[in-house]
């Protein structure tokens, strides 16, 4: 009996089981590393940035990377970019943005790529770092924040790394539909690890799925699944309403960092593609073509792509990844 017992249970899906739940903050998620928090005052209200901070393991080198995660990702998800780049003697900082992951999440903010820039450089500032050694990397989200940052801050920074960027195309100026905040809320509302291990399937993995990918998608379900799923439901909401309005395409020629460009090559994402009529819907995301032509709107930007992978070369495959991105930086 006890091994039918086990049988069936093998068979039933994973999502028949309990679900691991967090609150608004991911409270009971290990990101591996102690979190700190960075409490400052924004828009007339306190807030605290929780982040990352990982001193070198191996020699010391003369430089920091930081790290900003995308819109479905946060600071632990640079996981093994933070245990390789620590090893090669970098410190690292990871931030998790006003409105993500174990960060403050405002019922009122006025989100913009160039708020959540300022509220990075106050941490920086806030940290001492010594400005001419700073590596920015940012992912999906992230790479768009990245790009604002290196916009507002040149000053600041040695290299500039964008993972995968989304905003490469204007996605209301092709022809996908504006939508309200509170139709951007009523469909966060509908989040379910199901909804987003299907979303993720087709859009960033190009069909392929792996134990990796799970860890993370259940980190992202358990905040929806938890007591402050409408906080967060929200902040994902204002925070969609930013990407889809703030395209920074356009501003790709004012860059003038020294800059790589890492692109896995099966990447289909697209803000809003679940409104476009399907002739555009087809043509959205084409991330081999848009790779080529932020590389070559960038002045002596690098290009380097990954063939085999789509949208988080950094979590498919974290040691080729990592080898480049350490070749990249030094």
């Amino acid at each position: 009996m006890r091994i039918l017992a086990a049988t069936l249970l093998a068979c039933l899906p994973l999502t028949s089981f309990a679900a691991e739940t967090y609150d608004e903050r991911l409270q009971g998620f290990d990101y591996g590393w102690p979190v700190n928090t960075f409490r400052f005052e924004s828009q007339r209200q306190p807030l605290e940035m929780a982040y990352l901070d990982v001193a070198p393991t191996g020699a010391a080198m003369a430089g920091t990377v930081v790290l900003l995660h995308g819109k479905n990702f946060c600071a632990g998800t640079w996981r093994d970019a933070i245990t390789a780049l620590s090893a090669a003697g970098y410190r690292v900082i990871a931030p998790d943005q006003v409105g993500f992951c174990k960060s403050s999440k405002p019922e009122r903010y006025q989100y913009s790529f160039g708020q959540l820039a300022a509220n990075t450089e106050a941490l920086l500032a806030h940290l001492n770092l010594d400005s001419t050694q700073v590596n920015l990397v940012g992912h999906s989200m992230g790479g768009m924040l990245a790009a604002r940052f290196a916009l507002m801050y040149p000053q600041q920074l040695r290299t500039l790394a964008l993972v995968n960027p989304i905003g490469l195309e204007d996605w209301k100026a092709k022809g996908v539909p504006w939508r309200s905040v509170d139709a951007w809320y009523a469909n966060e509302l509908k989040t379910s690890f199901d909804s987003i291990r299907k979303y993720q399937l087709d859009v960033y993995y190009g069909g392929d799925w792996t134990p990796e990918y799970e860890h993370w998608a259940r980190m992202q379900a358990g905040m929806y699944a938890g007591t402050g799923k409408q906080a967060v439901a929200w902040s994902q909401a204002l925070t969609s309403d930013m990407v889809f309005n703030q395209p920074v395409v356009y501003e790709l020629p004012n860059l003038r960092v020294p800059t790589t460009l890492f692109i896995g090559q099966k990447d289909r994402t697209a803000i809003g593609r679940d409104l476009a009529p399907p002739a555009l819907k087809a043509t959205l995301g084409d991330y081999p073509a848009l790779g080529k032509a932020a590389a070559a709107a960038i002045p002596g930007a690098t290009l380097v792509t990954f063939d085999d992978l789509g949208h988080s070369p950094q979590v498919q495959d974290p040691k080729r990844f990592n080898a480049t991105l350490l070749k990249a930086l030094r």
